[in-house]
């Protein structure tokens, strides 16, 4: 089988990469390498590799890549949170446009199978249950509540206080910042694709990814390794609210399992299908814990500041049900949070290479 990666330098996508050559599988990787995110050709990425340089909205590139292709396995993404208006367009022109060229390439090439990397951003807010109304959808929290450190939604309805529940798949969509919108799009995106050629589409939607490779100080970083960033600076991490929001930390080898068993899955099921799975460990931790457990494997006697802060479009809690992905994949996350964060501790962010780079 041959596989095609795009985002394949980046953090998820070269772990996929690297399993799905380990598994056996041909594969050819597609990598803008946009200087925001990367400095040339990472030293990770083996010199054999087939990998294509270029822009996924650049329509004859992508036609090019998809020669003699299998499946895709699409990662590409700006990614972050996107909180201002200006956000806005680059969101749509790289996830959405990106996406819909993409599709519209595999659709004259014939390329019928499809890995999507999604997110778990596109839900909002997690679930809640309250005493007295059953499940709820609180509304976005205000920036004035925000500000005086009220954290925790409250039930819409009566204003009583919500305990957490877990997200499943067919959990209504509510994105709420512009990085969100866009993942929800490409979802949107590929099932029309399903639908109108006739494809198979499987869309991951990644709790809060960590592990070897995360980027070293750059807009686009994660929590973990924005945290591990600043203990590398002999800085302590600054964590938002209280530090008591719960979020899923699932590791990236976990993660690149998940995708290899979705791409076998992709083989499978009726035409025009478009389905989704959560990816995500099944045992939430604070951000707080998280950072704590981090700096004491760092180690360097640093610890984490409850800063208070907040960034309007963030949500609460999120804690996924894993479940559909294991009746539906065979996924199973295997790495452990404390042995994962260990590892993530001391394994080195990611420094791109100073090489020259030839774009196509």
């Amino acid at each position: 089988m041959r596989v095609l990666v795009t985002g394949a330098a980046g953090f998820i996508g070269s772990h996929i990469l690297e399993a799905a050559r380990d598994l056996g599988y041909e594969v050819r990787g597609f990598d803008s390498l946009t200087p925001a995110v990367h400095d040339g050709m990472p030293r990770y990425i083996p010199a054999d590799v087939d990998m294509v340089v270029a822009d996924v909205r650049d329509a004859d590139a992508v036609g090019r890549a998809l020669a003699g292709v299998d499946v895709v396995c699409h990662q590409a993404a700006l990614v972050g949170l996107g909180v201002d208006l200006s956000d806005l367009p680059g969101y749509c022109d790289v996830n959405v446009t990106g996406t819909a060229t993409l599709l519209n390439a595999m659709g004259r090439a014939g390329v019928q199978r499809l890995v999507l990397a999604s997110s778990m951003v596109v839900y909002g807010e997690g679930a809640y249950d309250c005493a007295r109304h059953g499940r709820v959808r609180p509304a976005p929290r205000a920036g004035a509540d925000l500000a005086a450190g009220q954290f925790e939604p409250r039930c819409p309805l009566c204003a009583d206080a919500l305990v957490t529940a877990t997200v499943t798949e067919d959990a209504p969509m509510d994105p709420r910042n512009a990085y969100a919108a866009s993942k929800l799009a490409q979802e949107h995106l590929a099932a029309t694709w399903a639908r109108l050629t006739g494809g198979r589409s499987v869309a991951l939607r990644y709790h809060n990814v960590y592990g070897p490779r995360m980027p070293r100080d750059t807009p686009y970083s994660g929590v973990a390794a924005i945290f591990r960033s600043a203990l590398e600076n002999g800085v302590p991490p600054r964590v938002f609210e209280d530090g008591r929001q719960q979020r899923d930390f699932v590791h990236v080898c976990d993660v690149a399992a998940a995708n290899l068993l979705a791409l076998a899955a992709s083989a499978d099921g009726p035409a025009g299908s478009a389905l989704s799975y959560n990816v995500a460990s099944g045992h939430p931790h604070t951000v707080g814990e998280m950072a704590a457990a981090l700096a004491s494997e760092f180690g360097g006697g640093l610890v984490p500041e409850i800063t208070g802060g907040f960034r309007l479009g963030d949500v609460r809690h999120i804690v996924a049900s894993p479940a559909a992905a294991e009746h539906g994949l065979g996924f199973r996350a295997q790495v452990g949070f404390s042995a994962g964060i260990g590892e993530f501790a001391q394994a080195p962010l990611r420094e791109p290479a100073r090489v020259p780079v030839t774009l196509v």
